[in-house]
């Protein structure tokens, strides 16, 4: 069976299990906490060691601090809206993960932003692992007091808080969207340092924002600045992707040679050249001792450092010194969770990941070659430098082993789930066992490991919403024999079921014109696309939608994105999926979870305001009832 748990630089031990054994992988110091059959329990895993937490120092100079942007920079992306509980969801396996920072959002874009970083800071900066490991809660904020008031009102719940506040640097920036002289910025920066400590946060981050363009001299200048006045991390982006790595790796290596004090360097590299994981790496060798980055590598325009591929690189070459500066580099992620935490912010987000991207694409682990297959099946070792089983992908032997089809039973699909990283229990696997059925019963050959994933993400991405508006059952009728009519029966909030009829331009269209009819929410089809999850005719079939609000600032300011660095509105978009043998049942699924995406997040967002709101009412009435006694005198 393949590992449950796996751990750099772990001792081998005996787990005290009959049954269970200890094995070495490829690699330097792979152990395995034990084998039992499939995905992690997290009992078992052996975690990551890491040094004791300082802001603006680390005890240990090998150590490599990775921070998680996901949640605010990788949210940033076209079409990627996630709501306040699928952030935390995606928080809390972070936070498995072990990543030293998570930058849970942008607190003053939103009321929604706002109450998701606070919820993050509540639940996640406060469920300590046994180790004593707990996340940094982050929250961005431009230079200035009304920013960094939201961001700390976010944060400052979690055990360990965090400010991050920039200013743009380069010239360009400066002159064309600032419209500042270099002095001013220096001012604005210092000033909004010296506020975010005042409000009794010890750990502040500040960024020079497009740090790549910025003159070295006058870099060197505002940091040294920022320093002085108590920053304690002092963040590098290369904003625009511009810098090549050895140009990158001197940037940093520039300021630690020139900037005095206590303080960790950290690098934020976007991938508009695709070197973004490059430079990280550069920046670690000359220094850098913290690294921003996002999960799949998602963000702004061409994304930002791939999490996956910067960790698992010092974790294979960490070790290597010549490579880093003369140090072992290494951090505290624990690999075993790196595919799961990838499946969820693919699903969640509905940015789908390339197949040959590094470590979590599909065809990261595949091999067609008739060579290649041949060293496979001789010696896994001949064509992969990981095992799959390292990053939390269990591929088994043969896909797993078992064949799953119509005759298997309720707990052999949980135990198929728990070995492909998705254990389900209770009302959920009752759910996903009667859709798996559904499906079963229409193949012949069994249900592929791939379309039993499909299944999984598919549903699960739809968990949250399925209160909303609940698809009972769809029929079509097409041809060329006359206009394509489909019936729709959906169940809404109200728990009451409501039939309609529609005709269309085909099929799909006249599916989605009879649930439009139902639910009564006008959105604009962004983007369609099905796929086949495996080859054949009787392939599931998967299909992706993106959904915005028509018109696409209609459904004000919870509906409107804006972008951190440009202030920029945009219409906020939702992605979902949905997965059946029958294409128009798929694209229904996942038009109707859209909906209910779109929906919960307007409700969400609206009952943030309304608390918001409230929650100053009572702030000025208490300010109000203290002054009388004062006037009166």
């Amino acid at each position: 069976p393949p590992p449950a748990a796996i751990k750099r630089g772990a001792r081998a031990r005996a787990r005290g299990a009959a049954g269970r054994s200890q094995t070495r992988l490829g690699g330097r110091g792979v152990i395995l906490a034990s084998t039992g059959g499939g995905a992690p329990v997290d009992a078992d895993v052996v975690r990551a060691p890491r040094p004791e937490y300082i802001p603006n120092k680390i005890d240990d100079p090998n150590y490599v601090r990775v921070f998680d942007t996901t949640l605010r920079d990788g949210e940033q992306s076209p079409g990627a809206t996630l709501t306040s509980k699928e952030k935390l969801d995606i928080a809390r396996n972070l936070a498995k993960l072990g990543v030293d920072i998570i930058e849970a959002g942008f607190p003053i874009a939103s009321p929604d932003d706002l109450e998701a970083v606070r919820n993050i800071a509540k639940n996640v900066g406060n469920e300590p692992f046994a180790d004593g490991y707990v996340p940094v809660i982050c929250g961005l904020s431009r230079s200035n007091k009304k920013d960094i008031d939201a961001s700390w009102e976010g944060v400052r719940h979690a055990m360990r808080p965090r400010i991050h506040t920039f200013i743009a640097t380069s010239k360009i920036h400066m002159e064309d969207k600032l419209k500042k002289t270099p002095d001013e910025v220096v001012q604005i920066a210092v000033d909004a340092v010296k506020y975010a400590r005042s409000l009794g946060c010890e750990d502040v981050e500040f960024s020079p924002e497009d740090a790549g363009r910025s003159e070295p001299a006058f870099l060197h200048r505002i940091l040294t600045a920022v320093v002085e006045a108590g920053a304690t991390t002092l963040n590098i982006p290369d904003t625009v992707g511009i810098c090549l790595p050895e140009e990158f790796g001197a940037l940093i290596a520039g300021i630690k040679a020139n900037v005095p004090g206590d303080y960790v360097i950290s690098t934020h590299c976007q991938n508009d050249l695709g070197l973004s994981t490059a430079n990280s790496l550069a920046g670690v060798a000359n220094g850098a001792r913290q690294v921003e980055c996002t999960i799949n590598g998602i963000g702004e325009r061409a994304g930002n450092a791939s999490l996956e591929e910067v960790a698992m690189s010092i974790w294979m070459r960490g070790q290597e010194k010549q490579f880093f500066g003369g140090y072992n580099a290494y951090t505290g992620i624990n690999p075993v969770y790196i595919y799961p935490a990838s499946k969820m912010v693919k699903d969640f987000s509905g940015m789908a990941v390339q197949p040959h991207k590094a470590i979590v694409g599909a065809n990261a682990f595949a091999h067609e070659s008739g060579i290649h297959q041949d060293g496979m099946l001789k010696n896994k070792k001949t064509y992969e430098i990981i095992a799959p089983e390292t990053i939390g992908y269990f591929r088994g032997e043969d896909s797993v082993g078992v064949v799953m089809g119509k005759h298997s039973g309720r707990h052999a699909l949980s135990s198929k789930l728990k070995q492909l990283g998705f254990p389900m229990e209770g009302d959920a696997l009752n759910d996903m066992f009667a859709r798996f059925k559904l499906v079963a019963e229409q193949k012949t050959g069994g249900v592929d490991d791939d379309e039993i994933i499909a299944l999984a993400t598919s549903q699960e991405g739809a968990a949250e919403e399925s209160i909303a508006w609940k698809l009972e059952d769809v029929q079509v009728v097409c041809g060329t024999m006359g206009l394509p009519t489909a019936t729709v029966k959906m169940t809404g909030p109200d728990a009451m079921t409501r039939v309609a009829c529609s005709v269309g331009s085909g099929p799909v269209d006249a599916a989605y014109k009879a649930v439009d009819e139902l639910v009564r929410v006008n959105v604009e089809l962004v983007e369609y696309s099905v796929t086949a999850v495996v080859e054949g005719i009787e392939s599931l079939a998967q299909t992706r939608v993106s959904i915005r609000p028509d018109p696409p600032l209609s459904g004000g300011v919870a509906m409107i994105k804006s972008n951190a660095q440009t202030g920029a509105a945009t219409a906020r978009s939702f992605t979902a999926t949905g997965a059946d043998t029958d294409i128009v049942v798929s694209s229904t699924r996942a038009y109707v979870a859209c909906l209910n995406r779109m929906i919960a997040y307007h409700a969400s967002s609206v009952s943030a305001a309304e608390e918001e709101a409230a929650a100053a009412a009572e702030e000025a009435a208490a300010a109000a009832e203290a002054e009388a006694p004062a006037a009166a005198a």
